[in-house]
Order: structure tokens, then C-alpha cells, then sequence
């Protein structure tokens, strides 16, 4: 936590900054250990306060790292945030301009008069976690480890007649079984026509025999995502949903072959457009090839067509091309990657092969 203090302070030291609100919660944590759902960290050049109220006292002072003093606010969470910038005579004072609402920084202005120049830092903080360090990246990794657990459990309990909404409260249920603080994301379960519905949220639709059956989900583990997809069918789907998985899982294998440190993203979302473009079926790719994954289930990198991002070490992101045919229905196979001297490190382990039951 202390390198990545500093860090935030050399944002600072960069825009004359003497003091920096923190208010994203993904970014609280990165920063402080800290998970409650409110709270305001104030960080100097030189000291760091969590203000927080008497809810989250004892939890903020078991949580967070050394050198952070946990403070109970007054009487309301600004006027103490104004007090130590008083007291600790700061002047400019930087705020997450992409996480703080419009209405909080009027609120700002009003309530933290001796905070002589407000200025937004935009997304810089959520940038320096583009790139995980070790510690990090073995967490997702068992993050990830703990979905191929649930997936290879759920596998057993898919049948006809089964409801997606069934299907996905399995799935959330296994994920807790196994340690999971929960699903990163609502878990998505289509079947059939509906598996042509990129992110269709689970249903009351009923398992049929010869069903194309996609499940994306994910876990939360000690405050870290994952993020898989994997598609089976239910029965014999017929040639097309056939050929049609085998055009994803080859472009899919072809874009986690290509990957390297230095590379641009959209290179790599490139070659599994090549492939499914090639076999006609480019206009039902439509989304991007992955994104970054972390404290939050969307982070960057953004692995897209008009990505500017550039792939290098640290970085975790998913994989997963898809083909959506809307009256037929979709495919999509989606593992999660992390960039190691240079070269990638697939974390996902569930089977690629096709899968009938």
C-alpha cells in the first residue's frame, strides 16, 4: 500500500495538489484496505485520515494499513474533512473527477471552504490499477480457480426443464459454497433463441433439448473479480450452432495465441474479427473482444476495434469472442488472462471442447 501511496502522491506533486479526496470505492480499497460503503480518505504529501462514521469504526481500524489514522466524523463527514484541511493548512485540494457526481462537487464548493482551489484528477487513480502486481494477480487467479469449481459442479445439475433463473441461483449458490463473497455480476443463463442476447439476464425460460446454453458469471474473492463464459448444448443443437462454436473457440485460441506484452489491444481483438468475418459471421460479433478485470468487473484494458490501450505485464483482462444469431441462437467462450514477462498466462482452466449433454 505504501508504494502505491506514493504513487498517488507524485499525481499530486504533479498538479500542485497539497491534499486529494478519495471517494470511489474500488480506489478506497486500493488504497487503504478499507471495504465499507461509505467513507471519505483525505491524503496529504506526508499523512492519510478515513473519515468514516461509527458504523464502520472497529471494521475501518481492523482494515486499514499503516499510516492511515481512521477518524469518526462531527457532525457531518465534510466539516470534518474541512477541519483537517484547516488544520493541516491545505489549500488545493484534488478530487476523482470521474467518480465524484456533479451534485457532491457543488456540495464540495459549499461545505469545504478552506480548500482554496478544488481540481478533478479524472480517472488517474482507477489507471494505476490497470496493472496488478503479483500479490494481486494470484487472487484473481484463485478468483478464477473458484469458477471452474462452480462451473464443473453446475454442469452436473443442467437438464431440460430446468428454469435460467434456477440455473443461475445454482450457480451463485455453489460460488458461495466454495468461499466466494458472491457473484461479481448479475449471472447471466440464456437458452436456446435467448443465448442470441449478448448479456440476456436469466429468466423463467425453460431448458429445451437441442438448446445452445450460455452461462457467464463470476466471483468476488477477498474483493477481487473473475469473469468466465462457457457455452454447452443441451442435446444435439444441430450443424450450425456446431460450426458455429467451433468458429469462436478457434478464434478464440487464435487472439489468446497472438497476445503479448506491448501489443495493442485492438490488434488482438482483431484477429478473432479476422476469423469470424472470414466464415460470415461478422456481423454478429458485435461486441468487443474483452476488457480488464480486478477490483472491478470492468476495468482497462479495453481489447476493442477502436482501443488505443496498449497490452503490457500486470494487466488482466478476459478473452471471449462471440457469435449471436438472433432466431437461432448465440456462443461465446471467455477465459481470463494475465500478462507475465511478456507472454500470456490463461487463468481460466474449464474445458474448451464442446460439450453436449
Amino acid at each position: 500500500m505504501r508504494e502505491r501511496m506514493e504513487k498517488v502522491r507524485k499525481i499530486m506533486s504533479g498538479k500542485g495538489l497539497d491534499g486529494l479526496i478519495v471517494t470511489g470505492r474500488a480506489n478506497t480499497f486500493y488504497l487503504s484496505g478499507f471495504t465499507g460503503s461509505t467513507s471519505y480518505l483525505l491524503i496529504s504529501m506526508t499523512k492519510a485520515w478515513l473519515v468514516i462514521d461509527f458504523r464502520y469504526t472497529i471494521q475501518a481500524r481492523s482494515q486499514v494499513c499503516e499510516g492511515i489514522e481512521v477518524v469518526e466524523h462531527d457532525s457531518t463527514f465534510l466539516s470534518t474533512l474541512d477541519r483537517i484541511i484547516a488544520d493541516e493548512g491545505m489549500e488545493s485540494i484534488g478530487f476523482e473527477g470521474n467518480n465524484l457526481s456533479y451534485s457532491e462537487y457543488e456540495r464540495f464548493k459549499e461545505k469545504l471552504p478552506h480548500a482554496g482551489r478544488l481540481e478533478s484528477i479524472g480517472d488517474e487513480i482507477d489507471l494505476l490499477r490497470v496493472r496488478k502486481d503479483d500479490g494481486e494477480i494470484e487472487i484473481i487467479a484463485e478468483a478464477v480457480r473458484l469458477g471452474d469449481q462452480v462451473f464443473d459442479r453446475v454442469l452436473k445439475l443442467v437438464k431440460p426443464g430446468i428454469a435460467e433463473l434456477e440455473l443461475a441461483a445454482e450457480i451463485e449458490y455453489q460460488m458461495r459454497k466454495l468461499g466466494a463473497a458472491g457473484p461479481s455480476f448479475a449471472t447471466i443463463v440464456a437458452a436456446g433463441e435467448r443465448s442470441a442476447m449478448c448479456h440476456a439476464a436469466a429468466s423463467s425460460n425453460r431448458i429445451k433439448p437441442g438448446d445452445a446454453l450460455i452461462l457467464d458469471f463470476g466471483v468476488i474473492y477477498r474483493n477481487y473479480c473473475s469473469d468466465m463464459t462457457r457455452t454447452i448444448f443441451i442435446g444435439d443443437p444441430g450443424e450450425e450452432m456446431k460450426r458455429i462454436y467451433r468458429i469462436v473457440r478457434d478464434a478464440q485460441l487464435a487472439a489468446l495465441e497472438s497476445l503479448g506484452s506491448g501489443m495493442k489491444a485492438r490488434d488482438a481483438d482483431k484477429v478473432a474479427r479476422d476469423i469470424i468475418t472470414l466464415e460470415g459471421y461478422g456481423a454478429c460479433f458485435g461486441h468487443s473482444l474483452g476488457h480488464g478485470v480486478g477490483i472491478e468487473i470492468h476495468e482497462e484494458p479495453r481489447l476493442s476495434e477502436k482501443s488505443e490501450d496498449i497490452l503490457l505485464d500486470g494487466m488482466v483482462f478476459t478473452v471471449e469472442p462471440g457469435i449471436y444469431v438472433e432466431g437461432l441462437g448465440g456462443v461465446r467462450i471467455e477465459d481470463m488472462v494475465a500478462l507475465v514477462d511478456g507472454k500470456p498466462r490463461n487463468l481460466t482452466c474449464s474445458t474448451k471442447e464442446m460439450i453436449i449433454l
